[in-house]
């Protein structure tokens, strides 16, 4: 025998009006706290090397990273290797892109600006996968030479960044249907 389940009015009600079934039923993720890197003691240069990590591996990724972040500074002759990081992190950070938004039967892009944490996200995301790409080198001298081409305002993820810029750029014209 099938037991069924009913709830009184007072409870429906009492669920109706509860501030946390105003929205939608499920509820937002949360945001993971990073434990900042052992060497340099950075949050960002930590979410970078959790990026990086494959296979859940961090300390070969940390190894990586720390002799690449060592030949870079040596290239740029920076004194503070985590500042000169932060700038070529920076330089290829995006500010606008462009999202799919679909009105009346048609698809628009529509140039939207960046959350912070999404813009830092796809520079790191760019840095890694253009230095990656570099054929014949090892990841350490690929991501070194990302990193000067990023500091310089050069290379593959700078143009990628230019190149986001330039499509929003050319659809600003249906920026009046952002959401």
């Amino acid at each position: 025998m099938i037991k069924l389940a009913y709830r009184t009015r007072e409870a429906s009600e009492e669920i109706e009006n509860s501030k946390e079934n105003i929205m939608s039923r499920r509820r937002r993720a949360l945001k993971r706290t990073v434990d900042p890197d052992p060497l340099y003691k950075s949050l960002v240069l930590a979410k970078f090397i959790n990026k990086l990590m494959i296979s859940g591996k961090k300390s070969i990724a940390r190894k990586i990273v720390y002799t690449a972040l060592e030949q870079f500074s040596k290239k740029v002759k920076a004194e503070d290797t985590l500042a000169a990081f932060e700038q070529a992190l920076e330089n290829v950070k995006p500010t606008l892109e462009v999202k799919s938004r679909r009105i009346g039967g048609a698809t628009y892009q529509v140039p939207v600006e960046i959350p912070a944490d999404r813009r830092a996200s796809m520079a790191m995301k760019w840095i890694i996968q253009f230095a990656q790409e570099k054929v014949g080198r090892s990841m350490e001298e690929g991501l070194s030479q990302e990193l000067a081409d990023a500091f310089n305002n050069q290379g593959s993820a700078i143009k990628k960044k230019d190149d986001t810029h330039k499509m929003a750029e050319a659809n600003k014209a249906f920026a009046h249907y952002k959401w």
